[in-house]
């Protein structure tokens, strides 16, 4: 069991969901692991896309949850576009609570949207129970959810320090990027479409904001490895600032991306070796906070629009359900032990959104458990994912360490070999507990 530091061998109690006792293992529970298995703490992804309602043909809350509780997490935060509406008001995250109904193998938080539109009522919709607000700073891809110009960033970061909020921003600079349409089928002229001075001068700007309003920043998806520096200098001088990375940086490489092959497109984009080294010490370091997913689906038509060209393809990646074990092959590669890397996984996206009693084995906290095999190989088949598309750039590759089972408030919902058991997800809204 991973109780923080090395594994060791433990009993749990539980009592209506939560974990009641830990004491020393005796053998006498009702649930007895393996030796080869390793019981962790449910994992928390706090930047799903789960797409409903609206856009369900791409995901769903109850695909999207299965897959969660497949790869080991209990707790998803939504994000607010790709749905339809997009969450940036109130009515728009009641219609999203509504589509929930018996959907959730795993807890959902929502975040809401910050546009153009609803700056100035940022309250409200914090009021209402998102756990804070996604922004864009470049065309996010769908029109009804607008980016943000400098300005504006600032007036959405005045606006949420009245209340301690919290903006999450997609970091990319406009006028760095290809304004769109073809590039042909090379992933290294989609690589230099969106270069890494795109996310440095954004990341840039998203710091000298925080550091004017005194404002709760947080960069989410960051690839560009060359820009933790500049992390780490605004951080030591007491601006409030976080950052995430995802699965896909930390364990794929642009050297090894083949041409025409969109289920590796997303923005900003998968980058080179030399890179990945750069976010692996920050993530060693504890610069980087938190690897959560960014799982972003779409629909195979989408991915597939224009012929294999990586101008007109759909970005994103679908990686909820492989993450954990795509990362334990690359940290044992690089000698980073279990213990090291969980933290990243769990309570560091936790703290990110405001859900502290998640991603923990503590007493009192909910029963959110995961079986992990970190000895076993297996081969990602996208045809077996719980994915709605059956799409995975790690489609092939061999990964060591398999979710055998995931427990939710103490419910079985997911078991190799047999799926969904059951659905035992609630919703988490900011100010209650689930």
């Amino acid at each position: 069991m991973h109780l923080g530091g090395p594994p060791r061998p433990a009993t749990i109690h539980l009592e209506g969901g939560r974990i009641a006792a830990i004491e020393e293992f005796d053998g006498g529970a009702d649930v007895v692991l393996p030796p080869e298995h390793v019981l962790l703490p449910g994992l928390v992804d706090s930047h799903v896309h789960l797409d409903e309602p609206g856009r369900t043909e791409w995901e769903g809350f109850a695909t999207g949850t299965a897959a969660a509780a497949a790869g080991g997490v209990t707790t998803v935060v939504d994000m607010p576009l790709n749905s339809v509406p997009v969450t940036t008001t109130p009515d728009a995250l009641a219609a999203k609570r509504a589509a929930t109904a018996g959907k959730l193998a795993v807890d959902v938080a929502y975040w809401g949207g910050a546009v153009p539109e609803n700056l100035g009522a940022l309250r409200e919709l914090a009021a209402a129970g998102v756990v804070g607000f996604k922004c864009f700073l470049a065309p996010s891809g769908i029109d009804e959810f607008g980016h943000l110009e400098p300005a504006q960033l600032e007036a959405a970061l005045t606006e949420i320090a009245g209340f301690d909020g919290l903006l999450i921003v997609h970091a990319e600079d406009p006028g760095h990027l290809h304004p769109g349409g073809p590039l042909g089928v090379r992933y290294s002229d989609f690589l230099a479409s969106r270069p890494p001075a795109s996310e440095a001068v954004a990341v840039a700007g998203v710091i000298e904001a925080a550091r004017r309003t005194g404002a709760r920043a947080h960069v989410v998806h960051l690839s560009d490895g060359g820009t933790l520096p500049a992390v780490r200098a605004a951080r030591a001088e007491g601006v409030r600032l976080t950052v995430e990375t995802c699965p896909h940086y930390l364990t794929l490489r642009a050297e090894d991306v083949p041409d025409a092959s969109p289920a590796f497109k997303c923005c900003p984009p998968i980058r080179d070796q030399a890179n990945q080294d750069l976010l692996w010490e920050g993530v060693l370091d504890g610069t980087i906070d938190a690897v959560v997913s960014d799982h972003s689906p779409s629909t195979l038509a989408l991915k597939e629009q224009g012929g294999g060209d990586l101008g007109l393809a759909w970005g994103g990646i679908s990686g909820v359900q492989t993450g954990l074990s795509a990362l334990w092959t690359q940290a044992r590669v690089r000698g980073v032990a279990l213990e090291d890397l969980l933290p990243l996984l769990t309570t560091g996206p936790a703290r990110i959104a405001g859900l502290e009693a998640a991603g923990r084995i503590a007493v009192g906290a909910p029963a959110h458990l995961v079986a992990f095999a970190p000895e076993t190989r297996w081969e990602v088949d996208a045809a077996t994912l719980e994915y709605r598309t059956k799409l995975s750039p790690w489609h092939g590759q061999v990964l060591d360490g398999v979710v055998e089972q995931t427990w939710v408030h103490g419910v079985p919902v997911w078991r190799r070999g047999d799926g969904v058991l059951a659905r035992a997800g609630r919703e988490i809204l900011a100010g209650g507990t689930a």
